[in-house]
């Protein structure tokens, strides 16, 4: 594999800003090249001394911050080194010593070649102080937490007897070094550093980052003072924040004003703290790990950008400028390293029993494999679907069904809302996984965004298999239904027939509650989750996999509907008559109504919550639209059940009224496109796909299929079709309308990610510390 393919696929995608422009440097060498192969050869006097120094853009003489530590200048090309600039901040500079005939090119070469070194090098600087600092906070945590175990053992202990088993504590669990990837250590580290639990910061870090070397003694002498302090005074200034969130804990939080909660030193306590911070770690462990690749690719990247450039030009550039490389802050700074090292330790230590294989298994989850069964087992099935969807039209044909009025429009009447269910289901999983396909294609990082944990995401052949699946049970039991129907062997047990839907659907609800690790069973509880979130909105804190499963669920209409009617169907023993009488119950049209609406509302409350958190009115006008779009969904439904041209009138309104926000919302505010300011006119700045016209055509077709739904308000009759079959088709198509908002949807959260550089999931943590002679958190 050539490293510029390496290098994009390896790069994080949400820093990808920060990294080296690696094309944009090879096509300067291009340049370069066509123009020493254009040129003649221009002979000079042997021995030569005449040299003209020339300083790229900020790049001035600043006589011994540029001096030379690599040998006599008049034996190389360049002279790299550091300015110390009035701002305090350390940038790296380049002074080339070329022959009098050297091309400008080579001028724009290392311009930009030391604009991108500084931007990367101040960068990784400032990531590494971010970690740095969020470390502090983790090695507060730890404090709280070993203070808070031995609480929890000896809670009627003293003081001094605190004290003493505090002492002996620290001294059981020194950490002993672990032999890991990252074990080759930095002579600046000391045999303290192993030592200590969590010693994840000194304060006395020099400027370049290199650490202070601790003596053994006083190492010794930190242990033996009890470096975490007595554990009274300790959990004295510290409360739990209520992150777990629950329904009765936000009630609790709005009466009392407060998300903070008083320690209780039991053992339920003690083991939710532990599960936070274990989920602490394992994510700050995933930051170093990428702040260790984009050190190792853009030094890598430098490295062989500088080579090609000698290998073109015929110079000797490469050896001075990658020494310059070794002593920067990027190339020689060791705290990430040593960070990676310490975090290995301390999980290892006090969240996996000191068994080092169970804790780097949790710390590194692998990615989920693909297997080549779940793609032979996704043809295998997809064959079958369509061997089934043949043989259903040769039966409907066969038997002469469509010609059978009655029949047929009894089936329409009873078993069609049935099974379309899971033509709705199997529909939205296919385009779902259409949509994994291409955010993978095109580097979103969904798993990022949706919160998955990793190694338990579903890829698009997972999600394409369990659709397939899904389809082929769906089609075998209508098949077996319309079988039974018809053969006169089975004529005397209709009402067993007329149980064959409510059994499938019992099958997918036991799938779906299945306790047992099967079927994605991690996956399956997630969905679960949300929906209940979603369900109990505004009772909870809104997530993006809320919000998103919440915006699912307004394009499923139908299909919630047609579990209202499963449970009419059933309930009321209307199969074991065969006839549809839901529509003339009151109890029915009344949850007719409530059905409808329960997505458009979970989502106007989620609004409505995150307008009361993050204070921004944007989230209003959305919670506004969602008010609209289910005042317009109620008068649609009285029309629908109560016909009559006043209620037409005003559904017909309302769903113009409420269509247009919503297209407008879809493209400008969704997906961030109409900004004719836009280097993209009409599109964004940033385009994840490389052809524009993709973006237009999109926009059309939502804005179409946006339309489609008005035909549910002036019911326009297609020739040879039932009522229902024409529900089922709108209702399609709002679904395909769904999946081709859900790509450009999280191409631009994934771009927003970009523009902030959001690589990282923050995680809060359990302990909040408290000033008690300040009233003030620290």
């Amino acid at each position: 594999m050539k490293f510029r393919k390496e290098f994009s696929e390896q790069m994080v995608t949400e820093w990808q800003e920060a990294y080296v422009d690696y094309n944009g440097l090879r096509r300067l060498l291009k340049e370069i090249m066509h123009f020493e192969q254009k040129k003649k050869p221009a002979t000079h006097p042997e021995g030569s001394q005449n040299r003209i120094h020339r300083a790229f853009s900020r790049l001035t003489y600043r006589g011994s911050n540029l001096k030379s530590s690599h040998g006599d200048v008049e034996n190389q090309e360049i002279d790299a080194g550091d300015v110390q600039r009035d701002d305090s901040k350390r940038y790296y500079e380049t002074r080339f010593l070329m022959p009098a005939d050297a091309s400008e090119h080579e001028i724009m070469f290392f311009r930009k070649l030391n604009d991108e070194f500084n931007k990367v090098n101040m960068f990784y600087k400032d990531k590494v102080k971010e970690v740095m600092d969020e470390a502090s906070l983790l090695h507060k945590q730890m404090d709280a937490l070993i203070a808070l175990r031995i609480k929890v053992k000896n809670p009627d202990s003293s003081d001094s007897n605190t004290i003493k088993h505090l002492k002996s504590d620290v001294s059981a669990m020194e950490l002993s070094k672990v032999s890991t990837p990252y074990s080759d250590r930095k002579p600046g580290f000391s045999k303290c550093a192993e030592r200590e639990p969590m010693d994840l910061i000194h304060e006395e870090m020099k400027s370049r980052g290199q650490m202070e070397e601790h003596t053994e003694d006083a190492c010794n002498k930190k242990l033996n003072t009890g470096n975490y302090g007595p554990a009274p005074e300790i959990l004295r200034r510290v409360k739990i924040k209520n992150t777990r969130e629950t329904p009765l804990s936000t009630i609790k939080g709005v009466l009392k004003d407060s998300e903070e909660e008083e320690l209780s030193y039991k053992k339920e306590e003690l083991r939710q703290v532990e599960e936070r911070l274990k989920i602490a770690f394992t994510e700050f462990y995933q930051k170093l790990l990428l702040l260790k690749r984009f050190n190792y690719m853009n030094l890598l990247a430098f490295s062989k950008i500088i080579k090609k450039h000698d290998k073109i030009t015929s110079r000797n550039a490469s050896r001075p400028y990658l020494e310059t490389l070794d002593h920067s802050y990027i190339g020689s700074s060791d705290e990430v390293l040593a960070l990676l090292e310490r975090v290995e330790g301390t999980f290892i230590k006090y969240f996996s029993n000191s068994n080092p294989r169970k804790g780097l298994k949790s710390l590194r989850p692998k990615a989920r494999r693909e297997k080549h069964r779940i793609t032979f087992f996704s043809g295998f099935l997809s064959g079958c679907t369509l061997a089934l969807v043949v043989a259903l039209c040769l039966i409907i044909h066969s038997r002469n069904l469509i010609d059978r009025k009655e029949e047929g429009s009894l089936y329409m009447e009873n078993m069609f809302p049935l099974y379309s269910l899971f033509a709705f289901i199997v529909l939205h999983m296919l385009l779902y996984a259409a949509n994994i396909y291409f955010w993978r294609r095109y580097r979103v990082n969904y798993r990022f965004i949706f919160d998955f944990k990793q190694g338990t995401e579903l890829g698009h052949r997972e999600v394409f298999l369990l659709s397939a699946g899904l389809a082929v049970l769906s089609l075998a039991t209508a098949i077996a239904n319309l079988d039974m129907e018809m053969d006169s062997k089975t004529q005397n047990y209709k009402e067993l027939t007329e149980l064959v839907p409510l059994g499938l659907l019992v099958v997918l609800l036991a799938i779906m509650f299945c306790p047992f690790n099967i079927i994605y069973r991690s996956s399956r509880f997630f969905l679960i989750k949300c929906l209940f979130r979603c369900i109990c909105a505004p009772l909870y804190k809104v997530t993006l996999p809320d919000h998103f499963m919440a915006d699912q669920l307004t394009s499923q209409i139908q299909a919630i509907r047609s579990i209202e009617f499963y449970i009419c169907y059933y309930g009321w023993g209307d199969f074991s008559r065969r006839q549809n009488k839901c529509h003339s119950r009151k109890i029915y049209n009344f949850f007719y109504f409530i059905v409808a609406v329960i997505p458009y509302w979970s989502r106007f409350l989620q609004c409505l919550r995150r307008l009361f958190e993050e204070k921004h009115a944007v989230h209003g006008y959305n919670g506004l639209r969602y008010f609209i779009t289910l005042v317009a969904m109620v008068l649609r439904t009285a029309y629908e059940l109560k016909k009559g041209i006043n209620w037409r009138v005003m559904a017909a309104i309302s769903y113009a009224i409420a269509t247009s926000l919503n297209t407008y919302w879809d493209i400008v505010m969704d997906w961030g496109l109409l900004r004719w300011r836009s280097k993209n006119r009409w599109l964004r700045d940033k385009l994840l796909v490389p052809y524009k016209s993709v973006y237009f055509i999109a926009m059309a077709v939502n804005i179409l299929l946006r339309f489609a739904w008005m035909q549910q308000v002036f019911e326009f009759q297609i020739p040879n079709l039932h009522h229902r079959a024409v529900v089922a088709i709108v209702n399609c198509l709002e679904i395909l309308r769904r999946g081709n908002w859900n790509f450009f949807w999280l191409e631009n959260e994934h771009l927003n990610n970009v523009g902030k550089y959001r690589a990282f999931k923050s995680v809060p943590l359990p302990f909040n510390y408290y000033d008690e002679d300040q009233g003030k958190d620290d």
